[in-house]
């Protein structure tokens, strides 16, 4: 009798084993995100430490903690403190983890247990205290696995009277780049191609890399449009959820920001569009508004970054190493969270995109180096910048620094290989190493690489 219970036992666990193997093949089909390798790796440390996960709104943070608990926990606690009211005090009295435990356990139904429960606190900015209280998670109860996250978090710790320093960990989230768009379409063979970095097959596939690009270029990264191009092809579609994040966007405007500094907040952010489709993508603050200052906007350029909502990308006004020592911050250049996002902002047809309509032409830049800072930000220890000559004459869209190495990065729309600035930038400073990036195929030259756009993303590996 007890070897046939037994028996049932192992079955029973077979099968449930079985079913959770499906259960996961079927999630990664529809959206893997490189991200999930990282929590997986944060979850096995030894020191590990509680996990702060920063970005705007729609990226899929909420999705992403989920998934990690489904797949890596037996048990998952989630609390939403942007709907769970009755929680929203509950760090204000005292920080007493065995009291906070109790709190979780009862708003969400689930029985924690330290080293199987993934425990995540959600839009953790709405209740006071609750990212001081991850301090003491870190000292006093480390066996727990901690996760949290925010819309505006950004904003929330620059407000914090008392921050965790040293006491967390943070994971930057930003839309699906353009190697999980492909594996999110099924084109895991074309992003293993990518990644074998096998030129000269990569070359006879272009074609369909180019095609997924200006896919890309449309429905961007942002999760909710990706899975629904993915399900149903609809350009139409996609655009509308691109309007509906665009309105959740302008809503946070009104309901999070300082009430003064919204009608500046509104103004910059509809400026990005114009501003970057000047043919020098310079953030001039006159083009927000006559007669604007940079004192007056401060406030609100800050609490656009801070949400994730913007990138800024500064100048340097020589490529020394490190390049923070030699930012320009009062020249700058504004890039908005998503490829996508930009051109429904723009009201780029679909068909204007994927025809390559000459009319499109100077947009077509700016959508294109939107795409590859939309990449660069997504790699590792990565620091990027941009570099003019003192009278604006020459300069080169982005300068990243990676390891010990400082490299000028041209970026080109099409198959133009004419770089003039970034030819004057290695006549006056010898770089190591050059970067061009266009439609055209990879090539290495003597003092240039050209790496195709689609291919970007690899260009840390192109440096070693």
């Amino acid at each position: 009798m007890n070897l046939c219970t037994e028996i049932q036992k192992v079955v029973r666990i077979y099968v449930y084993l079985r079913i959770k193997s499906f259960e996961f093949v079927q999630s990664e089909l529809v959206m893997e995100r490189i991200a999930l390798q990282k929590l997986k790796a944060w979850k096995n440390k030894n020191d590990r430490k509680p996990l702060i996960i920063r970005g705007a709104r729609q990226v899929g943070k909420t999705w992403l903690m989920k998934e990690f608990g489904r797949i890596e926990y037996l048990k998952t606690v989630y609390v939403n403190f942007e709907s769970s009211k009755l929680l929203q005090s509950l760090f204000i009295e005292n920080f007493d983890i065995q009291r906070i435990i109790t709190a979780l356990q009862i708003e969400s139904g689930v029985q924690v247990e330290p080293e199987n429960t993934l425990i995540i606190l959600d839009e953790i900015q709405e209740a006071k205290g609750a990212i001081t209280s991850l301090k003491y998670f870190c000292e006093n109860a480390p066996q727990y696995h901690v996760i949290s996250a925010g819309s505006l978090l950004g904003v929330a710790l620059h407000k914090e009277v008392s921050f965790p320093v040293g006491k967390v960990e943070f994971l930057d989230m930003y839309p699906l780049s353009f190697m999980e768009f492909l594996l999110a379409l099924n084109q895991k063979p074309l992003l293993d191609l990518l990644n074998s970095r096998d030129w000269s097959l990569i070359k006879t596939f272009k074609e369909k890399f180019i095609q997924y690009l200006r896919h890309y270029y449309y429905v961007g990264g942002m999760p909710e449009a990706v899975f629904s191009f993915r399900e149903k092809n609809d350009f139409q579609e996609v655009r509308e959820i691109h309007k509906r994040i665009l309105l959740a966007y302008e809503l946070d405007f009104s309901k999070h920001a300082p009430v003064e500094i919204v009608p500046r907040i509104r103004l910059l952010w509809s400026s990005t569009l114009t501003q970057l489709a000047k043919e020098n993508r310079k953030f001039i603050y006159s083009a927000v508004k006559s007669g604007a200052r940079s004192k007056d906007y401060e406030l609100a350029l800050s609490w656009l970054v801070d949400c994730g909502l913007v990138h800024k990308v500064c100048r340097v006004s020589k490529p020394g190493f490190p390049l923070k020592a030699y930012e320009d911050f009062n020249a700058f250049k504004l890039f908005v969270v998503d490829v996508g996002i930009l051109a429904a902002m723009g009201n780029i047809d679909v068909k204007t995109l994927l025809d390559g309509n000459l009319i499109f032409g100077e947009f077509k830049g700016a959508l294109t180096e939107q795409f590859v800072l939309q990449q660069l930000v997504t790699i590792n220890d990565l620091v990027i910048n941009y570099w003019s000559s003192e009278k604006s004459s020459a300069e080169v869209d982005f300068l990243i620094q990676y390891l010990s190495k400082v490299v000028p990065v041209e970026v080109k729309s099409e198959e133009n290989l004419q770089a003039k600035s970034l030819k004057v930038f290695f006549q006056k400073h010898s770089p190591e190493i050059s970067v061009r990036t266009s439609m055209s195929d990879f090539k290495k030259e003597n003092w240039l690489t050209n790496i195709p756009l689609y291919a970007i993303s690899k260009i840390t590996e192109e440096l070693n």
